[in-house]
């Protein structure tokens, strides 16, 4: 046990220990077949389904985004070098969640060079108020649905529903000459969210091009660099990340060591099938954007439909893998990992040609409920070898009683009540001048906490006020918002639907009505997040 033995020195191999908190974490790995040309660099969708990975909600350590994509900026040639910037938001559960559940929440995951910034929804994101690192990065288009601001809620109890959302970019903003006062250009490109769901179908909200643009006044080299300028690289990589899931490890009187790790479930499809990725489609400019900028110019109006002639489908292939491990702590040693056995009890591979997910038949998968849930307990084998040491799921029975494993219980910490969010309240900031129009409002979230919210004129809403554009640029955005306002609704599709499957929901408080007379030209803001006592 040379290998092993090292590294878990310091840890008594003469009697039976305590079971020892430790995590797993790792990627599942989502192979394409091909590439797809450069010219559909417009954006993409996917539908990726909504599920409980855990059953109970393990505490604030915990992150994990369930299958998810990076969109990086499209070059001519090689990538600049140091420069780091992309959209990888989406669902899952992560450090900062003020307000999780076992259910799934969505933001943006605008990032802003090297981290400079961070922006994941209207009035969330990095830095402070008086400081902010993009917490004014995103601006609210959508009149009907609400953005809290922890993230959009997916409604509590999904299993498996398919939530669809991409990004588009849409002709909203104008490419300016200067940022910030100084001689460097910012580019028009509006990426635009647009979510498929049961509840709620169309564009939400927009990365503003002062996000990316305002760091390349700071720092010349990033000019000309970054997504408001740049294309979108239709090539991107597809993967689930997860870290710090929870994991007991212990040792029996022979010196042999195992581990269970808290449940972690997939979902399961009505033909038993584990779906994680449905219709990865990127687009060209003919899909949605040069119909929108005809009909802003003048033309025929567009009914938001995005057109199957400037999508393409992206095929996978059967080779997927999850890069799982057990990591653990030794005394006097850097932190420790060795993989989980994925092969002894699952497979990645595609389903049809566009939708990739999992087989979990292995006889140690418990199915039920409209999901599978992986094994929990597992030994350590070839534990002399590096290459070959790996955990290898077995069942509880064989799991010798002394390591007390089987006691463990999976229950959720008692944390401190989450602090609220808040936005400024000072009568001279952009929150209170020019301000509101209507409210307060409130929205009890399925998450247990309440929203506050006011209705703000689109074009007067603090994001728009702190994203480096004049009135004059702000009016003629508000002529095009106030057009889609009018024309497009929140039950059509949009995206193309699914071929397989059901959509998942949202959390209906966040479906709202504007009021009487504010029905175009306005939405809604989220201005406090706390806790509903529930």
């Amino acid at each position: 046990m040379a290998f092993i033995a090292a590294l878990l020195i310091g840890l008594s191999h003469q009697a039976p220990q305590n079971p020892r908190d430790e995590h797993l974490g790792g990627y599942i790995i989502v192979p394409h077949k091909g590439r797809v040309d450069r010219q559909f660099n417009a954006g993409y969708s996917m539908y990726i389904p909504a599920w409980p990975l855990l059953g109970t909600y393990p505490g604030h350590q915990f992150q994990s985004g369930l299958p998810g994509t990076w969109m990086f900026a499209q070059y001519d040639g090689a990538a600049p070098k140091d420069l780091y910037s992309d959209v990888e938001g989406g669902l899952g559960w992560w450090t900062d969640t003020r307000f999780p559940t076992p259910t799934p929440k969505f933001i943006m995951g605008g990032v802003g060079p090297n981290f400079s910034d961070i922006a994941n929804g209207p009035a969330h994101g990095w830095g402070s108020w008086d400081a902010p690192r993009g917490l004014y990065g995103v601006a609210q288009l959508s009149s009907r649905l609400l953005f809290p601001i922890d993230g959009l809620d997916v409604k509590q109890g999904e299993r498996g529903g398919l939530f669809g959302y991409g990004y588009l970019n849409l002709p909203l903003c104008e490419g300016k000459s200067t940022t910030e006062g100084k001689p460097v250009p910012t580019g028009a490109n509006s990426w635009t969210l647009f979510l498929n769901t049961q509840n709620f179908k169309g564009p939400v909200a927009f990365f503003l091009p002062n996000f990316w643009a305002h760091s390349a006044a700071k720092e010349p080299r990033f000019v000309g660099q970054l997504l408001d300028t740049r294309p979108a690289e239709p090539n991107r990589a597809v993967q689930m990340e997860t870290q710090h899931t929870p994991c007991q490890m212990a040792q029996d009187s022979k010196g042999d060591w195992y581990a269970r790790i808290s449940p972690i479930s997939f979902p399961l499809d009505s033909d038993g099938k584990s779906t994680l990725i449905h219709q990865d489609t990127a687009y060209n400019h003919t899909a949605l954007f040069d119909e929108v900028s005809a009909w802003f110019a003048g033309g025929k109006p567009s009914v938001g439909k995005v057109h199957p002639e400037g999508s393409y489908q992206r095929d996978f292939g059967d080779n997927g893998y999850a890069t799982w491990q057990i990591w653990w702590n030794s005394p006097g040693k850097k932190e420790q990992k060795v993989p989980i056995d994925w092969k002894g009890f699952g497979s990645l591979k595609s389903i049809d040609a566009h939708t990739f997910g999992g087989d979990f038949s292995a006889p140690l998968i418990t199915r039920r409920d409209g999901l599978a849930t992986l094994p929990e307990y597992y030994r350590l084998e070839n534990s002399s070898d590096e290459k070959k040491a790996r955990w290898v799921a077995l069942d509880s029975t064989q799991v010798p009683s002394e390591t007390g494993l089987q006691k463990v219980q999976w229950t959720r910490p008692k944390e401190r009540l989450p602090e609220p969010y808040t936005t400024p309240t000072d009568p001279g900031s952009t929150w209170k001048k020019p301000g509101p129009v209507a409210g307060p409002y409130r929205a009890a979230l399925g998450d247990g906490s309440v929203v506050t919210y006011y209705w703000y004129r689109f074009a007067d809403q603090p994001a728009l006020l702190n994203s480096d554009l004049s009135k004059a640029e702000r009016e003629r955005l508000q002529v095009k918002v106030e057009k889609i306002h009018r024309a497009w609704n929140i039950d059509r599709d949009y995206l193309a639907p699914p071929t397989r499957g059901r959509l998942a929901s949202l959390d209906p408080a966040q479906i709202v009505k504007p009021p009487k007379g504010l029905e175009v030209g306005y939405v809604p803001i989220a201005t406090r997040q706390e806790w509903g006592g529930k």
